[in-house]
């Protein structure tokens, strides 16, 4: 028997990408303790705290408007599956965090879809989970947005308008000519 017969098959890490955008950030160093386009591995089992204190938080911002602890992360197995997940829990008693739309006070938890946007204060967050099979760890990755994330998903969002100020209808009307 070979060895590559014998070695143990590679399992494949879940990973959350996370496109992030700040108004000010080409003035203000927001985003300085962030590494991106670098992928940083996490436990499972631990619950991964942003905001502005960096002896709490895994990841923090420099920014006096950010909470000491804006939100938290916990990766986690969805029930009687091999799925895994995310859940999002607002830490800030003074700021909103607001996912997909839904806003969450204090200590409120939602269950993150594969494919959402996080927004608190001026920072807007598109996250996206790309599947994995290990349960040990899991990897964020960080990548700076170069326009607002609000503005760019808008775009794609916006229906059309003809002049009168109406919607299009959504099926085509027959005209005659002459009319």
């Amino acid at each position: 028997m070979s060895d590559f017969e014998t070695e143990d098959t590679e399992e494949t890490v879940t990973c959350l990408q996370i496109t992030i955008y700040h108004p000010k950030q080409e003035e203000k160093p927001v985003f300085g303790a962030l590494r991106f386009f670098h992928q940083q591995q996490l436990r499972a089992d631990d619950t991964v705290k942003f905001g502005r204190d960096s002896k709490i938080c895994h990841f923090h911002f420099l920014d006096s408007r950010v909470s000491r602890v804006q939100f938290g992360l916990q990766f986690f197995r969805h029930f009687n599956s091999s799925a895994f997940g995310f859940e999002i829990k607002n830490l800030s008693k003074k700021g909103k965090l607001t996912v997909d739309n839904v806003e969450l006070a204090y200590l409120n938890k939602v269950n993150l879809p594969d494919k959402c946007m996080v927004c608190f204060g001026d920072y807007q967050m598109l996250l996206q989970k790309q599947e994995g099979q290990c349960e040990d760890y899991f990897n964020i990755c960080f990548e700076l947005a170069r326009m607002s994330l609000l503005q760019e998903k808008n775009l794609v969002l916006k229906k059309p308008v003809c002049e009168s100020s109406s919607s299009y209808s959504r099926s085509p009307t027959e005209m005659d000519e002459n009319e």
